[in-house]
């Protein structure tokens, strides 16, 4: 009898959490670049209730939530017009470091950047987009550039004088599933994503076998119908839950006004 309450408490768990991860991705909707995140379940260990008999005699003890694992699908395009803002048409991610750090390295899909004071092509948080070769990307200020799909930028100073050419840096982990998320939509690198953030590693456009869309950005790849389905399926599964233990309540009442 306690092993249905306890089940019921794990399945409660279970479904809290695939509710607090749709919460999130509606939340997420309208973000740049934002990928949405799934949840999977297992089920905990089988108590054996008797080794006699040809086939095991067990009791499962409930549910867990054993991986929450990001969508890397690509979301749709949004035209802004606007020539620093920017899509990777493919795989891959732009590679952007703090300006205090330059150890601090991350990746990100959200192209939504600006050309700050200093000339440097930033995040809207003020993170460096780098090029090619692990450099930031600068010399912007009084120019007229353009951005090329092959991720080159061109363009000319008040001057007259042509800037030289800059080639935005991208860079593919093996699995960007192992990416660990470290919010403002950009992802840090981890063991379980597999190649080093470095300089060398970082290639161009070309080398990615990918292409840039100059004014316009990715959006969230969240599916509001598949979402709102899916909190459907994990509302009636915490209800199934509860009334499991309810149900569970009610027969131990039951037992114990056997004595009565």
């Amino acid at each position: 009898m306690l092993r249905s309450m306890y089940s019921g408490v794990s399945g409660m768990k279970g479904f809290q959490t695939k509710l607090d991860v749709i919460g999130n991705n509606i939340a997420n909707v309208n973000t740049a670049g934002y990928k949405k995140s799934t949840v999977n379940f297992q089920d905990l260990l089988n108590q054996n209730m008797s080794g006699s008999g040809t086939n095991p005699l067990q009791v499962g003890l409930g549910s867990k939530a054993s991986s929450i694992n990001t969508i890397y699908t690509a979301g749709s395009t949004m035209t802004t017009g606007v020539n620093s803002d920017l899509s990777i048409m493919g795989d891959g991610f732009f590679v952007v470091q703090d300006p205090n750090n330059a150890d601090n390295k991350f990746l990100t899909r959200s192209g939504n950047f600006v050309v700050n004071a200093n000339g440097e092509l930033v995040t809207a948080q003020g993170y460096q987009v780098l090029d090619e070769d692990g450099a930031p990307i600068e010399g912007l200020e009084n120019v007229n550039f353009s951005i090329g799909s092959t991720g080159g930028i061109t363009g000319k100073r008040a001057d007259g004088t042509d800037i030289t050419r800059i080639n935005i840096g991208i860079f593919s982990p093996p699995n960007p599933a192992g990416l660990s998320k470290v919010g403002g939509s950009m992802y840090q690198v981890t063991n379980a994503s597999g190649g080093e953030l470095i300089n060398g590693n970082i290639e161009s456009v070309a080398e990615a076998g990918t292409q840039i869309g100059s004014g316009m950005l990715e959006m969230s790849n969240v599916d509001l119908t598949e979402e709102f389905t899916e909190m459907i399926i994990a509302q009636r599964g915490f209800q199934a839950n509860s009334r499991t233990i309810t149900t569970s309540d009610e027969i131990l009442q039951e037992v114990v006004n056997l004595k009565r």
